[in-house]
């Protein structure tokens, strides 16, 4: 079923860019086949999800299995990793990321054996499972998040919520430009989605279903609403107006609910839960055939011959797919992901991670070098195309000035770095990076403000305790300095009447207390036997014998010379 278009909603905002997507859908979703194309070597990272780093649970050397895991996730908020072939673990090192600041994460260097041996799959019974062992069991399939934010998918599949939720949406928009890995999935793969949607459903307890996609994907539109009417369930395609950034979850969400979450809040707090259409066909493989998230379909277009989808292994060079697509020579760059929200890539040799959904090869002919940044005119165009109903002028001079606590004041965490702003700004200015360089900030800050803190900390409980051990070997010092005092003035008033009185009948009991005490620690001296002297030989008594007179001799000869009381 197709919902018509003047049953949506709209959202403020948005631009229409020239889209580009022609080119990257002629052809099938393809492989790497080519003895040159495949990969001998993978490198999986191991965090490649919001949250903890997975701890490795290999070792190099040891031999795996296609979809064996590799990595474990370090708690809740974090996702597992598997193997994306078999092969043997050859090193467990730091290897750069596909990153613009071209730092290293800890990887899994796998070197493949061609065999492609998967472990056994077997699917998993959710309906005879508690809704905690279906969150754990996604969790261990590393399935995540693939329309980008790469947030861990069972997380947000929250299956004991109460009376489940309202309205599952289904996001197929795809809205920037170049990137079409969406479109062919659900063109290629449509069933699988739904089946995964379904299960999707069951999970959630949703009432209502709804698959949007923007009406440029005609022949995706058509794959679904097949797909829809096979699976014999309640679910509505609904095809949106082509605006960007439409694919982003609050923008659909307003689109085809009216619903308009608020800052502070999420979705799940209107009853609405929202997911792409690739990361539904990932629910289905791990529920219904037991396999992880090793693959995931990625578009490789812009300065290129033949512009592609390919379904590619995690830890694939991106260097092995571009070289599949007949890279032009005047290349310059590569970007992850669209021209509106993508990131320069540090090179080639960098791997495929759950987040690639596009490899994009950019020229000073697709791409031109920006124009010189001029001043701002407040034409007030930024505010008219921020789908985010934010103020990017006001963001911008507070970002550009570091007065970072009014950027916030104006909401700068709720931007979505869209682009829309600097898409439309007659001066040319990068407004996002002003705010992620903002953003940035922020956080360093924050940072360092919490190590101070957690320094602060520990220093003022080292002084408490030394002020605290002192004060106890005061007192110690204190207790032993009165009881010498007591035990002295016992010995020298053992001949003297003590005047009866309450005060001194007190400190005559204290001093008879520990001149008993004394007493009996020099008996138990004398009448002490020694220890281990049971089985010693004639010999060696005879030789004790004649120290212990030795001992008493000398003791004799040091008497005079001793106090009385010694």
């Amino acid at each position: 079923m197709t919902t018509p278009l003047r049953s949506l909603f709209d959202f403020n905002g948005g631009v229409k860019p020239d889209y580009h997507k022609d080119a990257s859908t002629r052809l099938s979703i393809g492989v790497l086949s080519a003895p040159t194309e495949v990969p001998t070597e993978l490198v999986i990272p191991l965090h490649q999800s919001i949250g903890g780093t997975p701890r490795p649970i290999v070792a190099v050397g040891e031999q795996v299995k296609k979809g064996q895991r590799i990595g474990d996730a370090d708690g809740d908020v974090s996702s597992a990793v598997h193997a994306s072939t078999s092969g043997t673990v050859s090193a467990i090192e730091m290897r750069r990321m596909p990153h613009p600041s071209g730092l290293s994460s800890l990887c899994v260097v796998l070197e493949t054996d061609g065999r492609d041996e998967w472990i056994a799959c077997q699917a998993f019974d959710h309906k005879l499972a508690t809704p905690q062992e279906i969150r754990d069991y996604l969790r261990d399939c590393g399935v995540v998040g693939l329309g980008g934010a790469v947030f861990p998918t069972h997380l947000k599949l929250n299956a004991d919520r109460q009376g489940g939720i309202e309205t599952l949406i289904i996001n197929g928009a795809e809205c920037e430009p170049y990137i079409t890995c969406d479109d062919m999935l659900m063109r290629e793969r449509a069933n699988d989605i739904v089946r995964g949607v379904v299960l999707m459903r069951e999970i959630l307890g949703a009432k209502q279903v709804r698959i949007g996609i923007e009406d440029n994907k005609p022949e995706a539109i058509a794959a679904m609403q097949v797909a829809v009417g096979d699976c014999g369930d309640d679910l509505q395609v609904v095809v949106v107006p082509t605006r960007y950034p439409a694919g982003g979850a609050k923008q659909l969400i307003r689109v085809i609910t009216g619903i308009e979450v608020p800052h502070g809040k999420r979705s799940i707090d209107y009853d609405v839960q929202c997911f792409n259409v690739a990361t539904a066909l990932a629910i289905y493989e791990a529920i219904g055939l037991g396999r992880p998230l090793i693959s995931r379909i990625v578009t490789v277009a812009g300065n290129v011959d033949a512009p592609r989808n390919f379904d590619v292994l995690i830890g694939t060079p991106i260097k092995k797919i571009i070289a599949a697509c007949s890279p032009l020579p005047d290349t310059n760059r590569l970007i992850m992901g669209g021209p509106m929200m993508g990131v320069e890539m540090p090179g080639d040799e960098v791997p495929v991670v759950k987040a690639t959904n596009c490899i994009l090869l950019g020229s000073n002919k697709i791409f031109p070098p920006p124009a010189p940044e001029m001043p701002c005119i407040r034409c007030g165009e930024c505010a008219l195309a921020c789908p985010a109903d934010l103020q990017p002028l006001e963001l911008y001079w507070f970002s550009r000035a570091k007065i970072f606590g009014k950027a916030q004041e104006y909401h700068l965490f709720d931007c979505i770095e869209c682009g829309c702003c600097s898409y439309v700004c007659p001066s040319n200015i990068p407004l996002v990076d002003y705010y992620r360089f903002a953003k940035s900030e922020i956080w360093a800050r924050e940072k360092e403000k919490s190590l101070a803190d957690e320094a602060r900390d520990r220093f003022e409980f080292r002084q408490f305790r030394d002020v605290r051990d002192e004060q106890e070997k005061s007192a110690r010092l204190a207790a032993r300095a009165a009881a010498a005092a007591a035990a002295k003035q016992l010995a020298t008033t053992d001949t003297v009447a003590i005047p009866n009185t309450e005060a001194s009948t007190e400190a005559n009991e204290k001093a008879a207390l520990i001149a008993a005490a004394i007493a009996r620690a020099r008996e138990q001296q004398v009448t002490a036997t020694p220890q281990n002297m049971q089985q010693l030989s004639a010999e060696q008594l005879a030789e004790i014998s004649a120290i212990e007179a030795r001992r008493a001799e000398i003791r004799e000869q040091a008497k005079p010379h001793l106090p009385p009381d010694a």
